[in-house]
């Protein structure tokens, strides 16, 4: 008893499977009589279906196929709006649409099929931009092309501009960013009128399935069961978006009778499915002369393209950071999802955090630069302390040192002797140096009363050999939700890490706990795993077969014992609201999230202004997650969200034709590789959260949203150029050089 396994880095639990390729995904799955399936999709942004053909040489009569009409219960995917059809009916919004469904147990002939069904289309006037949307003069989605708008109010924003003695103007703007997870999206659906429905395949939310696939059929929870499959990757990506291909594979086997599997290839996956919201940003500051700010107004507007999917909780992430880490007494955030006719955009790492801090951090070095002090101390005097509150109205309680970890952050990057070394370098040669930073928060678990309104739930049980399983619908995806759930649990107990083991998600098996999603997997439901484990310890005691103190091969053995001698030992947790949690969601104010993660990341790149490429060189990313549960998984994920931030800042660009993704491969979608990564140098600074399990807070979102506008600040110091928009490409700053060929001094700050 007592050992430690939180804090150490144990073997991942799905490791071995992984390596030896035991590890089976879902198109590792055959099942007898199986088909496979295949969806046909518009060619047209925005049109009208006027006929739909069948060509020659197609033994269309050994297909399965699924149009509007054969749906048996609603044509409509069940989520936070229903406005997204399974199939078009009559009309498409957006390239890609899913119109009909294949299948046949020939892969390669079911493909030859899809290429033979001819739409004919009636075109419509389609919008691309997000101001056109706005003044809807082509309505897509209700009667104004708005999803949602939000409206943060703190102070009295109007009193405060003639009493500033700058105000600073900027707008940024950042693009779609695919989620490239990978392994494609995937699903296999079998049907049995006894029965019912079964689904599995690789995805981050199974209750979202099921709730999606209910209504479909018109089938009760009961008859509609989903399975995760072993998921590799999805980032967001896989949060709403298997709902509806888990319903394609689910109308084709219901139609068939047999079992029918859908995989995309990488093109479909990648011009199909959700991606970054797009966003535009922007800002209005007033500052008083010693650089104190004293007001803010943002306007911050994102791209839903054509169905609503997450667009509200992307709008409302992306709100709530919007002012970031800044204490300001007067705030004003306005924000609006508007509806285009590009295919919908989701979920993806830091959801709409990422797009307006990216915009802030950007613009506290313009605000900077007008009052004429450095970056760093003009943030200095300006960051949230223990007892400030944010934009909306939530008091910081944790005792913070923001500046402190500026402080340090800047101190490892030796950032002040570079800012002089590289503007001495800068003015002798092409390849021009530049650091940068920025200074960011992000809230942990669903914003508000979300988490309230989950109710999520876990269990854990002892098993007849001694073992304890832990029963949860949080997914494994390579982020490592197995490994720390079982830590938790392990060391609650006084359990060995071995003698522990989670259940794969199966809505017949597992309670609800709610997505895999928002940092929300160690804060809120490793929580719950380590109040289940206590109990169940608890219960063992009082049961007399294990006594204090204990070896954890006395525990399984006392978890035997129980099962054997008294009956069935399991054990239940559900959420509580922590105390002090008051959010008005009428009003947008209180406390958002239960805890905030803190950081700093500082880039260092060189900018070749022959070629126009920006290489970034060196990494800094210091944060503060609560406690570090594992620290080579923790690291892990930052070094991958500063990868993807990298990727959002200087390579991923996605190219639009006529609202159709035209780079949909992976050889003219760039990502960063290995040799564009920099060493990533990645430092914790622990301030445990109460109700965190052993003081965890979220981690996995946060390093999404600094990369961006560091590595863009830093750009901006070499060049002495400023870029509101990313990604900033080589053509973007040789565009920017030839407007100014003798790029200005750098903005090495003294």
């Amino acid at each position: 008893m007592g050992q430690r396994i939180v804090g150490t880095a144990v073997n991942r639990k799905e490791a071995l499977s992984k390596v030896t390729g035991s590890a089976e995904y879902v198109d590792d799955v055959s099942l007898p009589g199986m088909l496979h399936g295949v969806t046909v999709r518009s060619s047209q942004p925005r049109a009208l279906i006027r006929n739909i053909r069948f060509g020659d040489g197609i033994p269309w009569n050994e297909f399965t196929i699924v149009q509007a009409h054969d749906i048996p219960g609603r044509n409509l995917v069940s989520f936070m709006y229903e406005d997204q059809p399974f199939l078009a009916a009559r009309v498409v919004n957006h390239a890609e649409e899913p119109i009909l469904l294949l299948a046949h147990e020939d892969k390669d002939l079911v493909r030859k099929a899809r290429e033979n069904v001819f739409v004919e289309y009636e075109p419509l006037p389609a919008v691309f931009n997000m101001d056109e949307a706005l003044k809807a003069s082509t309505v897509i989605w209700g009667d104004d092309n708005v999803f949602k708008t939000f409206c943060i109010d703190k102070g009295n924003v109007d009193s405060v501009w003639n009493q500033a003695d700058f105000i600073v103007e900027g707008e940024y703007t950042t693009e779609a960013q695919e989620q490239l997870y990978i392994e494609p999206q995937g699903m296999l659906a079998s049907w049995s009128a006894d029965e019912g429905l079964t689904v599995r395949g690789s995805m981050q939310c199974p209750f979202y399935v099921q709730k999606a696939l209910m209504p479909l059929f018109s089938l009760p929870a009961e008859k509609v069961r989903v399975m995760q499959q072993e998921t590799g990757g999805a980032f967001g990506g896989k949060e709403e978006y298997p709902s509806m291909i888990a319903g394609h594979a689910a109308l084709l086997a219901w139609k068939s009778g047999r079992s029918v599997k859908i995989i995309y290839d990488r093109e479909e996956d990648m011009a199909a499915t959700t991606k970054r919201h797009p966003s535009r940003t922007r800002h209005r500051t007033a500052v008083s002369r010693d650089g104190r700010l004293l007001g803010m107004e943002i306007e911050f507007v994102i791209d839903g393209g054509a169905y609503a999917t997450l667009s509200t909780v992307v709008l409302s992430r992306g709100t709530i950071h919007a002012a970031g880490p800044y204490r300001c007494d007067n705030i004003r955030v306005r924000s609006t999802a508007v509806a285009t006719n590009y295919p919908p955009h989701g979920a993806f790492r830091g959801f709409g955090a990422p797009q307006s801090l990216f915009a802030l951090e950007r613009h506290m070095d313009k605000v900077a630069r007008a009052v004429g002090l450095a970056p760093d101390e003009f943030r200095k005097r300006n960051l949230l302390r223990q007892g400030d509150t944010t934009a909306t109205a939530q008091t910081i309680k944790e005792p913070i040192d923001l500046g402190g970890m500026q402080d340090r952050a800047l101190h490892i990057a030796g950032y002040a002797d570079k800012l002089k070394r590289f503007r001495d370098h800068n003015l002798h040669s092409t390849q021009k140096k530049g650091i940068g930073f920025a200074t960011f928060l992000h809230g942990a678990g669903f914003t508000g009363s979300g988490e309230r309104y989950l109710q999520s739930a876990v269990e854990i049980e002892g098993r007849p050999n001694g073992t304890v399983r832990i029963l949860s619908s949080m997914t494994e995806m390579g982020q490592g939700t197995n490994t720390i759930l079982t830590q938790i649990a392990a060391e609650a107990m006084g359990a060995s890490y071995e003698g522990v083991e989670v259940l794969r998600p199966d809505t017949a098996k597992v309670p609800n706990s709610g997505p895999t999603v928002a940092s929300r997997t160690a804060m809120v439901i490793g929580h719950l795993v380590h109040r289940a484990a206590a109990e169940l310890k608890a219960r063992l005691i009082e049961s007399g077969l294990l006594t204090l103190p204990y070896t954890p091969e006395q525990f399984h053995t006392a978890c035997a014992a129980y099962l054997e001698s008294i009956g069935p030992l399991r054990t239940k947790a559900q959420y509580q609201e922590p105390p002090g949690i008051h959010w008005d969601d009428a009003n947008y104010r209180g406390e958002a999230y239960g805890a905030f993660s803190w950081a700093v990341y500082v880039a260092e790149v060189t900018v070749d202004t022959t070629t126009g490429e920006i290489q970034v060189d060196d990494f800094i990313a210091l944060q503060e997650v609560g406690r570090v549960l594992h620290p080579v998984l923790a690291r892990g994920q930052i070094e991958g969200g500063v990868a993807q931030g990298i990727g959002f800042a200087l390579y991923e660009k996605v190219v639009w034709r006529d609202g159709k993704m035209a780079n949909n491969q992976m050889t003219n979608y760039i990502i960063p590789g290995a040799v564009d990564v920099p060493p990533i140098r990645v430092f914790f600074e622990e301030i445990p959260y109460e109700h965190g399990p052993m003081g965890a807070k979220g981690i996995g979102e946060l390093p999404m949203d600094g990369p961006a506008p560091a590595v863009v600040n830093a750009v901006e110091n070499a060049l002495g150029i400023s870029f509101s928009k990313i990604p900033v490409l080589p053509e973007d700053v040789l565009a920017a050089l030839s407007v100014a060929p003798e790029p200005a001094e750098s903005l090495a700050w003294q």
